[in-house]
C-alpha cells in the first residue's frame, strides 16, 4: 500500500456527530418546550419498547463529560444540532434564555479543547406548538424557520465556522409520508409538501446566514443517500424501478438543491399519485440558493 494512501489531507477534521433530541435529554426542564418527538414517542405503540426523549443520553446535564470524554478520543469537531424547542419553546415568540445560555455552555467547552463546533439548525425535532399550526404543511414555516435561524446566527455567529441548515430531510418526509417517524402523518401527499417546504427553509435559513454576514463562517445541508441499485442490472424493470426510487428519494433534494428544479420523471410520478406539492415557481430560486458545502451521510445501499 502507498504511503500516501494512509494520509489525510491538511485541515481534515475527524469528529463526532450528535443531535439535540438523540442526546440531550432533560425534555421538559429549564423552559425546553415539547417537540413533535417527545409527543410521538409517548404514544403507546410508536416506539416499542416504550423508550422517550425524555432522558437519553442526559447530554444536557452530562457535556462536560462528554465532550471531554470526545477530545481524550482525538475528535477535532464536533457536531451538534440546536433543539429548536428550548430555544423557543413555543417555536416562534419568546425566546428561552437558559436555553440560549446552555449552548453557550456547550461552546465553551468545545473552545476549552480546541474542538471545532459544527451546529446543525434544525435535526428532525419540530417544536410541538408549530406542529399544532400545520408543522411542515404550513408554508408559513418558512418564515417560522427563517426567524429562528436568524435567531442563532446573531447569538452564535461568530463562535461557529460550520453550519448545516437541515440534517437528512428525507427523515421529515419519512414523518409525513410513512408514520414511523414523528409526527407520524402516513399520507404521501403530505410527505411532498413538507419536502418542499423543507427545501424552501433550507434556501431561507441560508438567505438568514448571507443578510448576517457573519465571517469566517461557511453554511450548507446535510443529505443522507441511500442509493438504489437493481437487483438484475440487465433487467429492464429492475433498472427503471431502482431508478425511480432514486428520484423520489435523494434525487429529490439535489436536483432542486443544486439545479432549482424537480425532474420531468418525478413530477410526472407526483401527478399520477396525486401528491403534488403546491408550490410557486419562484420556490425554486430561493431552494437553490448558493451553499458553501454540501455535508453527505452515507449508509448503505439498497437493491430494488
Amino acid at each position: 500500500m502507498h504511503k500516501e494512501w494512509l494520509v489525510f489531507p491538511p485541515g481534515f477534521l475527524f469528529g463526532t456527530a450528535t443531535s439535540a433530541p438523540q442526546i440531550e435529554g432533560a425534555a421538559y426542564e429549564d423552559g425546553r418546550g415539547a417537540s413533535i418527538w417527545d409527543t410521538f414517542a409517548a404514544k403507546p405503540g410508536r416506539i416499542k419498547d416504550g423508550t422517550t426523549p425524555s432522558v437519553t443520553c442526559d447530554f444536557y446535564h452530562r457535556y462536560k463529560v462528554d465532550i471531554r470524554l470526545a477530545a481524550e478520543l482525538g475528535m477535532k469537531s464536533f457536531r451538534f444540532s440546536f433543539s429548536w424547542s428550548r430555544i423557543l419553546p413555543e417555536g416562534t415568540g419568546q425566546v428561552n434564555q437558559k436555553g440560549i445560555d446552555f449552548y453557550h455552555r456547550v461552546l465553551d467547552e468545545l473552545e476549552k479543547y480546541g474542538m471545532v463546533p459544527n451546529a446543525t439548525v434544525y435535526h428532525w425535532d419540530l417544536p410541538q406548538a408549530l406542529e399544532e399550526r400545520g408543522g411542515w404543511l404550513n408554508r408559513d414555516i418558512v418564515k417560522w424557520y427563517g426567524e429562528y435561524a436568524s435567531l442563532l446566527f446573531r447569538e452564535y455567529g461568530k463562535r461557529i465556522p460550520l453550519w448545516a441548515t437541515v440534517n437528512e430531510p428525507i427523515a421529515t418526509y419519512v414523518g409525513y409520508a410513512q408514520g414511523i417517524f414523528a409526527p407520524g402523518h402516513r399520507s404521501e401527499a403530505m410527505g411532498r409538501q413538507a419536502n418542499h417546504h423543507v427545501l424552501m427553509a433550507h434556501g431561507e435559513g441560508v438567505r438568514r446566514f448571507r443578510e448576517e454576514n457573519i465571517r469566517d463562517s461557511r453554511i450548507g445541508i446535510v443529505v443522507d443517500i441511500w442509493h438504489h441499485h437493481p437487483l438484475r442490472p440487465d433487467n429492464e424493470a429492475d433498472r427503471k424501478t431502482a431508478d425511480l426510487n432514486n428520484e423520489k428519494t435523494y434525487r429529490s433534494y439535489l436536483n432542486p438543491l443544486l439545479k432549482g428544479e424537480y425532474t420531468k420523471c418525478l413530477l410526472d410520478w407526483m401527478e399520477k399519485e396525486n401528491c403534488m406539492p403546491k408550490m410557486q415557481a419562484e420556490d425554486f430560486a430561493l431552494i437553490s440558493t448558493p451553499i458553501d458545502f454540501f455535508g453527505l451521510n452515507c449508509y448503505n445501499r439498497v437493491v430494488d
